[in-house]
């Protein structure tokens, strides 16, 4: 289809489907102002996932996806909410600038990202490995399985954290 076909289609999707979908936001919200974010959020996820014509049933498909982008929210903000907790711990001296808390909240937002992307089980070891220090032996017995498999594990987490560094 040509560009310009597309384009309107799209303004035209938008244009019937926006201002329900941003009331649904709000009534599961109760922000106007993160209902107006997060329904242009899934305007995006609606142009990178399809061409509008093919959708069939409209506002189903935006649920499923503004579901998504309020989980995606949610996530973000549970982050951040625990980040700030912990700075207010610490001494005023200590405090990171507004550039830094950005960059290491993008930054954890990354992680769990790579983290929520492993299988629980994979998730675990990489975890008693990397914050427990926990040797594969240790490890092993806590999760009563073989060392290989620990091994095997730690690969498959070590492999994901690699490709998001170079993405």
């Amino acid at each position: 289809m040509p560009s310009g076909t597309q384009d309107a289609s799209l303004a035209q999707f938008y244009d019937a489907h926006h201002s329900w979908l941003q009331g649904w936001l709000r009534q599961r919200l109760g922000c106007q102002h993160d209902a107006a974010d997060l329904s242009q959020d899934t305007f995006i996820q609606v142009v990178a996932a399809r061409n509008v014509q093919d959708i069939q049933e409209p506002r189903a498909f935006l649920v499923t996806l503004a579901k998504r982008v309020m989980f995606n929210f949610w996530r973000r903000r549970d982050i951040e909410q625990a980040y700030l907790e912990e700075l207010a711990g610490l001494p005023t001296g200590c405090v990171p600038s507004e550039e830094d808390r950005a960059l290491v909240l993008e930054a954890l937002q990354q992680i769990d990202a790579i983290l929520g992307a492993l299988k629980p089980n994979v998730r675990e070891v990489f975890l008693l490995s990397q914050l427990h220090e926990l040797t594969y032996r240790d490890i092993g017995e806590r999760l009563n399985m073989p060392v290989i498999t620990v091994r095997r594990y730690m690969t498959q987490a070590m492999r994901a954290c690699w490709l998001a560094s170079i993405h």
